[in-house]
């Protein structure tokens, strides 16, 4: 039945190779081929967009897990369950206080002062790829260091080798609120891909923190893992062998932005499918018109006793091939292109540049030292694509899915007319 429906199809592909038939044909694959390549190229910078923030968070600042008031006596058999799992990377203890920091130009910035062992940073993969020192090290071997976000220490007016004050710093009762006497030297300073940690973010040493952050101050374990999304199931697994664990998860923190960021991903592939609904219209619009084109045989064929359902899968093929060859063809260039999209843009920024160039030097040679190469490519082109897989899948099969209904809700109608009204009719 497959061999007979594929051979009529083909044969009707043949005959169909010029005229409005082969136009709408090689339309229709066009369309499906440019909306795969278009989305797949959309969703892969959008999520190294979005990625890049998300790391930056995951990785140095909310961690994909957080233990907190781990008792002493738990502490040694936490390390020793986070050592033994495979999906866990690190586990590492620090203390946050928030504080009021004044600087070289004077004013008061709020900071959250994070104390931690700077061996996070060498043996921390994840964290040392996110936070990029500038300037100075991580590296609190002398007292009172501290290493600042990029925003915040230009704000502050402060270099490596100046002095900052925590001139208001929360704690418990015995943490003085104001003090002038909080100072410390900036060892380093460093950047990530989020603006929000560059902008109010510190490091000092665990040894700082015990003496500043007074006696009540709250150890917490931040634990990183090979997936984040691993991490429902990571917190089961230490509940089950450390039932007294209070354990948070990534979800819990900056629940509001990373929501806003799955909107705005959801829209703009939204926005961007409907590509596939005008072509699905009209790959249905040129079916139906190859249905009534092809009416003569379709009543030769009933007549020879092809079953109705096995007429209107021909024309279901003819649909599955069209989305096939698009949608492959399109997800092939997708890639190529996400893979590739520093070089594409530049290629697009040197010729909107020549275009620019050539139309001024027709138009008004005078004004050509004012033609320049268009910044913004250059910062298009720094934006790293993410490729995921499931998503390539999806998009491929939403491709292959929208001519093959389309082409299913043309083939509904295909014997309306009797055999004997077509052929008395020729």
């Amino acid at each position: 039945m497959i061999r007979w429906i594929s051979a009529v199809s083909r044969r009707f592909a043949r005959v169909d190779r010029k005229g409005r038939s082969a136009v709408t044909s090689t339309l229709a694959t066009l369309g499906i081929c440019f909306g795969v390549m278009t989305l797949t190229v959309v969703m892969s910078v959008m999520n190294g967009f979005q990625m890049s923030f998300i790391d930056a968070i995951l990785e140095v600042s909310s961690y994909h897990l957080r233990a907190v008031e781990v008792p002493v006596e738990l502490e040694a058999e936490l390390k020793s369950a986070c050592e033994n799992e495979k999906r866990i990377t690190a586990c590492v203890p620090f203390y946050e206080a928030q504080a009021l920091m004044t600087g070289v130009k004077g004013g008061a910035l709020a900071v959250n002062v994070r104390a931690a062992d700077e061996a996070i940073y060498y043996e921390d993969e994840g964290f040392q790829k996110e936070l990029n020192m500038l300037s100075g090290c991580f590296d609190f071997s002398e007292p009172d260091s501290i290493i600042l976000g990029s925003t915040l220490a230009r704000n502050l007016g402060v270099r490596v080798g100046n002095e900052v004050n925590l001139l208001v710093m929360s704690g418990g009762s015995d943490v003085g609120l104001f003090s002038s006497d909080r100072i410390f030297t900036v060892r380093g300073i460093f950047t990530t891909g989020y603006g929000e940690i560059n902008n109010s973010y510190a490091f000092v040493g665990t040894d700082s923190a015990e003496k500043y952050f007074g006696t009540s101050a709250k150890k917490i374990w931040g634990i990183k893992l090979k997936k984040y999304d691993d991490d429902l199931k990571t917190v089961s697994l230490l509940k089950k062998k450390i039932p007294e664990l209070n354990i948070v998860s990534w979800r819990s923190f900056n629940r509001t932005f990373f929501g806003a960021l799955r909107i705005e991903k959801n829209m703009l592939l939204l926005l961007v499918a409907l590509i596939f609904v005008v072509v699905a219209i009209n790959i249905y619009n040129g079916m139906r018109r190859l249905v009534f084109e092809r009416r003569t045989e379709i009543a030769v064929l009933s007549a020879l006793g092809a079953r109705k359902s096995g007429i209107k899968a021909i024309f279901i093929m003819r649909g599955f091939i069209t989305g096939t060859a698009g949608a492959f063809t399109g997800v092939i260039l997708g890639l190529i292109i996400s893979l590739n999209t520093d070089v594409v843009f530049t290629l697009a920024a040197k010729l909107m540049y020549a275009v620019q160039y050539l139309v001024t030097a027709l138009t008004d040679r005078a004004n050509l030292q004012y033609v320049q190469v268009n910044s913004s490519y250059n910062l298009y082109a720094s934006i790293p694509a993410r490729v995921f897989p499931g998503e390539v899948v999806a998009i491929t099969l939403f491709g292959i899915l929208s001519p093959l209904i389309a082409s299913w809700a043309a083939s509904r109608n295909v014997l309306k007319m009797t055999v004997s009204e077509v052929l008395h009719n020729e």
